[in-house]
């Protein structure tokens, strides 16, 4: 049995009034953040970008992209005093369910192999490990390669 909070989260759509924000934790929480800029370009491109809130507070956020029955998931976070709560599993089950929701087959993703907790996560999510990108993430004045995951969905089509 979990010793997980019950924590109730709410879901909206991220604006660029959230960006102050989420930039904010982005950069508490990775040595190799999203820019400001990152952020502003998903949401002009018209990629689901999403708010997890708890209380009115931001405690987490998504940015997927969707599209030709693919979705590719580009950043799932949950800020810092929040995380080991089940809240990074229950984001990541809203967006699998969005994607469904948008006809996508497969959902896409890439980890740092340092990254212990997150391919945990996405692991226990059902995700398998498909390749690896060499040299695919910033580290210091070298490469770290990106382990990259592959969730295969059950999407019911009408006939």
């Amino acid at each position: 049995m979990s010793a997980q909070l019950q924590t109730i989260l709410k879901y909206r759509r991220m604006t660029a009034g959230d960006l102050d924000a989420v930039t904010a934790i982005e950069q508490a929480v990775y040595v190799h953040p999203w820019t400001r800029g990152n952020f502003s370009d998903s949401l002009d491109a018209g990629y689901h970008c999403w708010i997890a809130e708890s209380g009115g507070l931001i405690v987490g956020y998504s940015v997927i992209m969707i599209a030709a029955g693919e979705a590719h998931l580009l950043n799932l976070s949950i800020a810092g005093g929040w995380q080991r709560r089940g809240l990074g599993s229950e984001l990541l089950r809203f967006v699998t369910k969005l994607a469904r929701d948008y006809a996508a087959e497969k959902i896409f993703l890439e980890v740092r192999p340092s990254n212990a907790a997150a391919r945990a996560l996405y692991g226990g999510a059902g995700f398998a490990e498909i390749a690896v990108r060499r040299g695919y993430y910033p580290e210091g004045e070298n490469r770290e390669d990106a382990v990259v995951m592959e969730l295969a969905l059950d999407v019911k089509r009408e006939a």
